[in-house]
């Protein structure tokens, strides 16, 4: 399905005649052909070698320079993505480049940018941990020093004790490491770093367990998260310094670092060298914080540079991979000097199509033209209807219940007012209506705008069925202004109201009734009965008819259309045994009571509808009474009685048995014309080669009776089913009424300028929430429902298949 400019309404009904044709090309000119039909977009390729691999085509290689191409793109826009950078809509001069050209230009361009990256993050790895390094000069100096200044304090305490206490014969500690077997000391070691605060715990337990409580550790914490050198992300730390002794410990005391990820710093032994390593490590880190943002800043121009053309060389990547890949769908001619290839297109593309092979074989410089031929075939086309931004959302609407059969009788045309109808019979408020229509304006005004940038799914959607929805509101407006609804609120728009009190106070409106004391309102509901005791009873009465009818008319036009399908395919037994008998059938019933619900309106008679339809089965010899609308419905009812029940069998029982007729018949034909040939052997094998085509009766006997059967049931379940339309006309004027007088006249009421603001707040939101957002996705999809299921059952097969065009216009409507 394509967008043109402008279509006429009943090119949708039936789909665009569709020819299967042959192209020869040669060789040299290959390429452009595909190129040219490619923007023409018209034509859609047949797949001639689809017992071949895709490694074992003819333009595989090329395909693969494509996909790597498309890889170097993919990762110019990843790198665009994490700079924060957008394809760049400043006008540039912008110079066509070849595949070549491009393809070298590519792969230089993310040779330097990888290059850039490497170089960044041995950089920026290099900086965290010259950060991280800092830390831990800091806090463990803290260790240290505070360790240092408690041993000095006990050192003084001891001294002043031994002077004081000169009889104690033990030396002191200083004497004691002196005097003490050298093999058998133990010099103390430390390592230091920082662990994840989070495995800070468990690392400690760790190590305690391992080394059996011979560690001292102590651990800090680090009042910010810092970015962790490994993993580039800002994790919360604890700096550590744990103090051992011998070797095995240091061993389980590394290795347990590196299970937990902790990041292990030398520490200086001596404590005079810490201020001038802090010194030196924050010159470090101020040199590499320059360097970084020399080369970040070196990346953000080289990504500038390619946000200027990136789309350009992804549209042109796109192309020349899908110019391959339908290459590759032709087949190679034995001389290996042209293409071959089939495919449909429409039957008003011909000499369009001609055109661009010409053009294609003249730029080329071709010494041989295209061939184009066309081809015979019992093979079913695709389907193409010719939309536009209008239509296209009511054709999608169809499409989604399936394609629709080659030239059959499209939906989609009659979709265009039915559908946008039937909502609004459900969504009956004029006020709405013009919220829903203001909407639909301002994507409709700003469509230039919205239709070249990238939307959400729902906006997208909503945009997508803006034509679609500016009618739904229309229709709205139209059916809100028949039931006189306003935000719930009637309006005299068309004049006064012919009805009045009983008593001059008009206390008893409500409960008594209204009497009529000018001529009939000319348009819609009277406002009158909004409010009044009746206004429930008449409104309910009015919309279940009105239902009714629509629902009968709607099925009618389905079972009409089928008729158009059996003209059109010449199938006549479909016209007897199928059309004509629904049509009596519907009508023999549904028809008859649409007929009585007019009757009705027109002579203002009190007679039971129901109680006519009822016994109109149970007892359809008995005296109407009181119920009889017009002279001779009796005999009328007993005739359609009548018709119904012959209906039944007449669309049952001829139709299997004509088509076995008929199966016999043709091959009668066939075999007594294979009699007369001379070859007795191509006789025996024409008869071989049908004898497994045998007619099913019972199948298609059982497939007639579920047909028939669900033809019956359908009629009274689907004329049940448009009720739904009275239902939910009921609930939105009931919902609506519930927001206007229990939320904004009764905020009115208190008479306070705060409760009245909140009340118009709440008013608003339940409307928007409640009435333009949920009642109107309900009434859309009961809508679709009644279009699907009691519409388009009734004619509509949609086992067809879309027509998908070589186009280079759906590259770019993906892009969108």
């Amino acid at each position: 399905m394509g967008e043109g400019g402008c279509c006429p309404p009943m090119e949708l009904f039936r789909s665009e005649p569709m020819q299967l044709v042959q192209l020869i090309i040669p060789i040299e000119s290959a390429h452009l052909t595909m190129s040219y039909l490619g923007d023409f977009g018209l034509v859609q390729f047949k797949d001639l070698n689809a017992e071949k691999s895709p490694f074992q085509r003819t333009y595989a290689t090329q395909i693969k320079r494509c996909g790597e191409m498309a890889r170097k793109l993919r990762f110019f826009w990843e790198q665009m993505t994490k700079a924060g950078l957008s394809p760049s809509t400043s006008p540039m001069t912008r110079v066509d480049i070849g595949l070549d050209d491009l393809e070298i230009k590519l792969g230089e361009l993310e040779a330097e940018l990888i290059e850039i990256n490497a170089n960044s993050e041995k950089l920026q790895r290099t900086y965290y941990e010259l950060l991280e390094y800092k830390l831990v000069l800091e806090k463990a100096g803290e260790f240290f020093y505070s360790a240092q200044s408690r041993a000095t304090a006990q050192q003084r305490e001891i001294e002043a004790l031994q002077v004081g206490e000169g009889s104690i014969d033990s030396p002191l500690l200083l004497e004691q490491e002196m005097s003490a077997d050298p093999s058998k000391q133990v010099k103390l070691g430390f390592t230091s770093g920082l662990i994840p605060r989070e495995k800070s715990m468990a690392f400690e337990r760790i190590i305690f367990r391992a080394t059996r409580g011979n560690v001292f550790l102590k651990q800090a914490v680090v009042e910010y998260p810092v970015i962790d050198p490994v993993s580039g992300e800002k994790v919360e730390k604890n700096v550590f310094v744990a103090f051992y002794s011998g070797e095995r410990a240091k061993t389980k005391i590394l290795k347990i670092c590196e299970a937990f990820g902790a990041n292990r710093y030398p520490f200086p032994d001596d404590l005079g060298k810490q201020a001038q390593m802090i010194t030196e490590v924050s010159g470090k880190i101020a040199e590499l914080k320059a360097t970084i943002d020399v080369g970040l800043l070196h990346r953000d121009n080289l990504l500038k540079t390619i946000s200027y053309e990136i789309e350009e060389w992804d549209l042109l990547v796109r192309k020349e991979k899908s110019i391959y890949h339908t290459l590759n769908m032709h087949s190679i001619d034995v001389t290996k000097k042209c293409l071959v290839a089939e495919g449909w297109s429409p039957v008003f593309a011909t000499k369009q199509i001609q055109d661009v092979l010409y053009r294609a074989t003249s730029d080329s410089n071709s010494q041989v033209g295209s061939i184009f031929q066309l081809l015979h075939t019992k093979e079913l086309p695709p389907t193409y209807f010719r939309t536009n931004k209008f239509t296209s959302a009511f054709q999608s609407i169809v499409d989604a219940y399936g394609v629709a059969k080659y030239q059959e009788a499209n939906p989609g045309l009659f979709t265009i007012v039915t559908f946008p109808f039937l909502f609004a019979v459900m969504f009956g408020d004029w006020g709405h209506g013009i919220c829903l229509l203001l909407a639909a304006l301002f994507f409709i005004f700003r469509e230039k705008k919205f239709s070249g940038q990238k939307l959400g799914d729902m906006t997208e959607m909503i945009f997508g069925g803006r034509y679609c929805i500016m009618l739904m509101a229309l229709f709205s407006i139209y059916t809100g202004l028949i039931y006189n609804e306003f935000f719930s609120v009637p309006f005299e728009l068309f004049g006064k109201s012919a009805y009045a009190c009983r008593d001059p106070y008009c206390r008893d409106a409500s409960t008594i009734g209204l009497i009529k004391v000018r001529p009939t309102y000319p348009f819609g509901v009277d406002p009158e009965w909004h409010g009044s005791r009746s206004e429930l009873p008449f409104l309910n009465s009015l919309k279940m008819k009105m239902s009714i009818l629509i629902g009968v008319a709607q099925m009618n036009l389905g079972i009409v259309l089928s008729y158009f399908n059996a003209k059109y395919f010449k199938n006549s037994l479909n016209t007897w045994f199928q059309f004509i008998p629904q049509m009596i059938f519907l009508n023999s019933l549904f028809g008859y009571l649409s007929l009585l619900i007019i009757v009705k309106w027109c002579t203002g008679s009190q007679a039971d509808l129901y109680h006519v339809m009822i016994y109109m089965f149970l007892s359809p010899t008995d005296d109407l009474g009181d119920n009889q609308l017009f002279a001779g419905q009796k005999n009328l009812q007993l005739t359609l009685l009548l018709l119904a029940l012959v209906a039944v069998p007449w669309m049952l029982l001829p139709k299997p048995f004509l088509l076995k007729k008929q199966h016999e018949e043709r091959h009668q034909g066939q075999s007594y014309a294979l009699l007369h040939t001379d070859d007795s052997l191509e006789v025996e094998e024409h008869h071989d080669s049908h004898g497994h085509e045998e007619f099913e009766f019972s199948e298609v006997f059982v497939h007639q009776l579920i047909h028939t059967i669900e033809f019956v049931l359908g009629s009274v379940s689907n004329t049940a089913s448009y009720l739904r339309l009275w239902a939910l006309s009921l609930a939105h004027s009931e919902l609506s009424s519930v927001f206007y007088e229990k939320v904004l006249l009764l905020a009115w009421g208190f008479n306070n300028v705060i409760i009245l603001i909140i009340g118009i707040i709440i008013f608003i939101f339940a409307t928007v929430g409640v009435l333009l957002v949920m009642e109107t996705l309900s009434a859309f999809l009961h809508a679709l429902r009644l279009h699907w299921v009691e519409f388009m059952n009734k004619f509509y097969e949609g086992n067809g298949y879309q027509f998908r065009p070589f186009a280079f216009m759906l590259l770019r409507e993906e892009d969108d």
